[in-house]
């Protein structure tokens, strides 16, 4: 009792989603949070949705959106650095 298996782990990962069908900005976002999760050293699961009927199911009619865990917490702009290590640090807690 008390130890944490490596499976526990994995599923305690937080989980970015970028949600854009590939556009310029899609991509900044993208490279945004691959460079935010890089030097806040977190080990986040990074994922791109480009499906533009899952993105309207989520709820989504503008892009880009970054969802951290099932939560959208950003909507139709590129993020920006600071903007996005506070999200990601809160989300951490």
């Amino acid at each position: 009792m008390g130890t944490t298996t490596d499976e526990e782990v994995g599923e305690m990962r937080m989980k970015i989603e970028i949600l854009g069908t590939g556009c310029p900005k899609c991509k900044a976002t993208e490279k945004i949070v691959k460079k935010v999760v890089e030097e806040l050293g977190n080990n986040a699961e990074v994922v791109k949705v480009e499906d533009l009927q899952e993105i309207v199911n989520r709820g989504v009619m503008m892009t880009p959106a970054v969802v951290i865990d099932g939560e959208v917490k950003i909507i139709g702009h590129v993020p920006h650095v600071e903007e996005l290590k506070k999200i990601i640090k809160k989300g951490e807690q």
